[in-house]
Parts: C-alpha cells; structure tokens; sequence
C-alpha cells in the first residue's frame, strides 16, 4: 500500500504501463521510478515482461517497479487490474500505453486484410479497454494522465502501411474522446485529469543501433528520449496536456 500523499508530478505517481516488456518499456519503467514514481508494468509476455522489469530495476537502483501479466485484450480482466492498481496503491496516478505492433506490405494492393485483424486487437482494443478500465481512478486522482504513443503515420498513411495507420489512427481518436470526457466532466474549473498523444516516427535503441551500424535512423526517437517526453507530461497541468497530440519527431 502506497502511504505517501500525492500532491501531482512523478514523485510519489502511482504509474501502470501496458505493454512495458521490451527496450522501450524497460526505459520508460526507469525513468519514472527514478523519477519517484510507483511503477506497475503489464504485458501479455511473461518472460519479456520480468526481463524488462528485472532490466529497469537494475537500472534504476532497485526503484519500485513490480510487474503483472495481464490480458489486455479482455476488458473485465482489464477492469480488475485497474482495479487492483487503486485498491494496492490508494490511487491511479497514470497510464502509459506502450502496446505496439506492426504489419505492411510492400504495396496497397498487396495489404493483408489479416494484418487489420492483428492490429486491431493490439492497437486499438487494448487502448479501448485500458481506457475505460482507468478512466474513473484517473479522474480520482489529483494529477491523472493518460499517455498513448502513436506514429506520424497515422497523419500521413503510405501506401504499405495502410491497416497499420489506420489502426493507429483510430487509437488516437479514442484517446482523444477520453480527453474530451475529462475536459467535460471538468466542468468551469478545467479538467482534472488529460489524456494525451506522443507521436513518433519508429523507436531506436541501442541494441538496435549495434545489429544495424551504418543506419541513420533519420527522425527516430530515441527510447530515452521517449521515457523523458512521458515524464514531462506530469510535469504540465491537466488543461495544457489534455486532448493535445505532442509531436517529438518533425510532422508531416
């Protein structure tokens, strides 16, 4: 149970992140926890998920991350991992969604109507259920954020990436009504929670950096740089945040 009296920004944040196995999540979980956040990470990969927590930790100076596997695909299991967050912790301070995925094909009209179905459920579903799961303990607290990282080809869509932008596309738009719910339920007084967009271009790490050394990764975000632009994001007042689409690779 988390004692401390959470007065908004990171220090003392109740965090969940969806989707943290992998480098980006392994950045993100050290970021916050450095940051003095309570750190929960969730993905549906039991083994990438304790590497990542394990990784962060480490890194972090043995931080307070804990991890959970959670089907993100099933919104009653969704819902009582929400659930579990507040009721552990006192409060829900903020999501990270962090599920990724990606398919394409080398033309439009070679697009896989099979890759939509994938993409859907990873891109979209989790986002609709993590959403829904979290909106009323975000509401709850006295800083709640919700953070989605999307791709700058949701705006500008190529011709091999179709279900990919489009699904990306669509995760926006919802997160973008659940700003809008906490804009109104606001009231005169602005809201009191925010969601918001981080849009990149594709992600780079080091171990990426090491397989492909003569890449340029032109417009890359850096998965520090990312874990740093989701931690600013405590760091700007509800009505500032909330409902905006924050570019940290240039736009289209």
């Amino acid at each position: 149970m988390t004692t401390d009296t959470y007065t908004g920004g990171l220090s003392g944040a109740v965090i969940a992140v969806a989707g943290a196995g992998g480098p980006a999540g392994r950045a993100v979980l050290q970021r916050l926890a450095r940051a003095g956040g309570h750190v929960i990470a969730a993905d549906a990969d039991a083994e990438r998920l304790a590497q990542a927590v394990d990784a962060a930790q480490y890194d972090a100076g043995g931080a307070d991350i804990t991890g959970e596997v959670v089907d993100l695909l099933d919104l009653e299991v969704t819902r009582d991992w929400a659930d579990r967050v507040e009721k552990d912790h006192g409060r829900v301070d903020g999501v990270v969604h962090l599920v990724g995925g990606w398919r394409g094909s080398a033309s439009f009209p070679e697009t896989d109507p099979a890759d939509w179905d994938v993409l859907e459920k990873l891109l979209i579903r989790t986002v609709q259920n993590t959403s829904l799961a979290f909106h009323d303990g975000l509401l709850r607290s006295h800083g709640g954020r919700y953070v989605l990282i999307s791709a700058a080809g949701a705006t500008k869509p190529t011709a091999g990436n179709a279900a990919y932008a489009a699904a990306k596309a669509a995760a926006e738009a919802w997160t973008l009504a659940m700003g809008d719910s906490f804009r109104k339920l606001g009231g005169d007084d602005g809201p009191r929670a925010a969601a918001t967009v981080l849009v990149i271009k594709a992600l780079v790490h080091d171990e990426l950096r090491a397989q492909r050394p003569n890449a340029k990764f032109a417009g890359f975000t850096d998965v520090r740089d990312l874990a740093d632009a989701i931690a600013d994001v405590w760091n700007q007042s509800p009505t500032e945040v909330n409902g905006t689409r924050q570019w940290l690779t240039p736009q289209p």
